[in-house]
């Protein structure tokens, strides 16, 4: 326990200080940064397969964004092939789909910023808001889709903590930023 941490009352649990909470949020931070970063410049580059030794994982390029709109929003057979059940996901998914050659890069450039702002822990609220909004959106698209229980939830709660908690002012740039609502840990910092 650091100085001056000491527990509420007697009996009840020792608590990490709070510099240890904020090592915890940052390097949550920098994780989700480096999923955004890395599925964006997927994208941007077409990479679909990456390996590592006997390791193999995919990234989702342009070419998967249709797909995953087109097999999620109007085609899913979980559904008896009739697509999302969610109202309103359908008409969106074929707007975006008529606009897919707009739509990719859109997504491309919004991760890519996404991934950069929070891996340097820059506006890290803002950035990671708008994660979290990228990622509600794909909870509808898969919410009638007969997914694991906890799928989207594992990607969007974090989002929604960090969106929360000034994640940005230990390991990153929120906290070394000369104005006022930057070091007071104002949103979007």
């Amino acid at each position: 326990m650091a100085p001056g941490d000491a527990p509420d009352a007697p009996g009840a649990p020792e608590l990490p200080a709070p510099r240890r909470l904020a090592q915890g949020l940052a390097v949550l931070r920098v994780f989700f940064g480096a999923i955004f970063l890395a599925n964006g410049l997927a994208k941007l580059f077409g990479v679909t397969t990456v390996t590592v030794g006997p390791y193999t994982a995919n990234l989702i390029n342009r070419d998967a964004v249709r797909f995953i709109l087109r097999y999620e929003g109007l085609e899913n057979p979980a559904n008896t092939g009739a697509g999302s059940q969610v109202p309103g996901v359908q008409p969106v998914v074929r707007f975006l789909l008529d606009n897919i050659e707009v739509v990719q890069w859109l997504v491309t450039a919004v991760e890519i910023g996404i991934g950069t702002l929070l891996v340097v822990g820059l506006a890290s609220r803002g950035a990671a808001l708008i994660g979290l909004l990228q990622e509600v959106s794909l909870a509808f698209l898969y919410a009638s889709s007969n997914r694991w229980l906890f799928e989207q939830p594992h990607e969007y709660l974090p989002l929604a903590i960090l969106v929360a908690v000034p994640a940005g002012r230990l390991w990153g740039l929120d906290g070394r930023l000369p104005w006022r609502r930057a070091r007071a840990g104002q949103f979007p910092f």
